[in-house]
């Protein structure tokens, strides 16, 4: 009699499973800090101030302090940087010449990266190995040696080997196994082959190199300009031999600031002058008239939704992230956060 049943059975047995997994509830959260946007704050210079700041993407939950916050510390001197790696984030706090480890749901401590001299930005190359980008060293009349990039192993917070590039380094950006890595008191971009870890070429961009991104044609952006002379934008073409295009823009009194890309990778945010442009991937010429006559410290765009954030804010006083539309600049809101809003991650 069982066996005359028994396809009934096993086919109920499929559908009830079916079932099952369907009214399954959504996978619990893995902590307070899963998704959102996360503001650091560079603090005083020679303090202990620096800090993150957590909004969520509904704005319905802020913290100001979450590093303090969850871990009854200052999370040190001058942070620079965040990069998350799967479920953990790493902060450079320049001044403190450290990365601290955290996990990135929680933002309790799970470790430190140590050995670093002035460390910057960090790029993942894999879960495993990273890089980051180091001025090396300062003395009495300022920073003095050639500049570097540190290999870390993710797996054993280590520093496995460092590669010297150009004066004061800054931005860095990983394309097709090569890592491009801007030196900010020169005119040149390292190239990097990953798989070497050795420098292969170096490209003249003009002066002053600070931040890259990629558009979604696998084109390089650098955003270059000193105080000495006018700025611009330089797009880097890796398909063709590094190729460079250049879009200068007019003489200023301040140098480049920010850049940052949007999630269809197809327009470029910016500050040059004291003021923020907005500028299309496929134009011809540099944007001559700015979304915002407004010069931001800090400056990020939200992938999914397009939001701008701008850090702004004195040296000694809490400062604020202020949210924009990205077409006409209008003002959403703002949120008071701590000293020096220099960037902002979104996850």
């Amino acid at each position: 009699m069982l066996k005359k049943y028994l396809p009934f059975l096993l086919l109920g047995g499929l559908f009830l499973t079916s079932c099952d997994k369907e009214d399954e509830p959504n996978e619990a959260p893995k902590g307070a800090y899963e998704k959102g946007v996360f503001i650091l704050n560079e603090g005083g210079f020679g303090t202990p101030t620096s800090e993150v700041s957590y909004l969520s993407r509904d704005a319905k939950t802020f913290s100001p302090e979450v590093f303090k916050q969850v871990n009854g510390r200052p999370l040190g001197d001058a942070g620079q940087s965040i990069m998350f790696v799967g479920d953990k984030a790493y902060i450079a706090v320049n001044n403190s010449e450290k990365i601290e480890v955290v996990n990135a749901n929680t933002f309790a401590s799970v470790g430190v990266i140590n050995g670093l001299k002035i460390p910057r930005y960090m790029a993942a190359l894999n879960a495993t190995k990273a890089y980051v980008t180091e001025y090396v060293g300062y003395g009495f009349q300022g920073y003095t040696g050639t500049g570097r990039v540190s290999v870390l192993n993710l797996a054993t917070n280590t520093v496995t080997k460092t590669i010297n590039v150009g004066l004061l380094p800054e931005g860095l950006l990983l394309y097709n196994g090569k890592l491009y890595v801007a030196n900010s008191d020169g005119n040149t971009v390292s190239v990097i082959n990953t798989t070497s870890d050795e420098v292969e070429t170096t490209l003249t961009v003009g002066q002053a190199p600070k931040h890259l991104v990629l558009d979604g044609n696998n084109k390089i952006w650098v955003l270059r300009g000193g105080y000495s002379g006018p700025g611009a934008l330089v797009k880097i073409d890796p398909a063709n031999n590094n190729a460079l295009t250049t879009f200068n823009f007019p003489a200023g009194t301040s140098s480049a600031g920010q850049l940052v890309i949007n999630g269809a990778k197809n327009t470029l945010f910016y500050s040059y002058n004291g003021k923020l442009y907005a500028m299309s991937t496929s134009a011809t010429a540099a944007s001559t008239t700015p979304l915002l006559h407004r010069d931001p410290y800090g400056l990020g765009i939200d992938p999914e939704t397009g939001t701008l954030y701008l850090g702004v804010g004195g040296y000694s006083s809490n400062g604020w992230a202020v949210r924009y539309q990205p077409t006409g600049g209008a003002a959403i809101d703002s949120f008071q956060v701590r000293i020096l809003p220099n960037g902002f991650y979104f996850r």
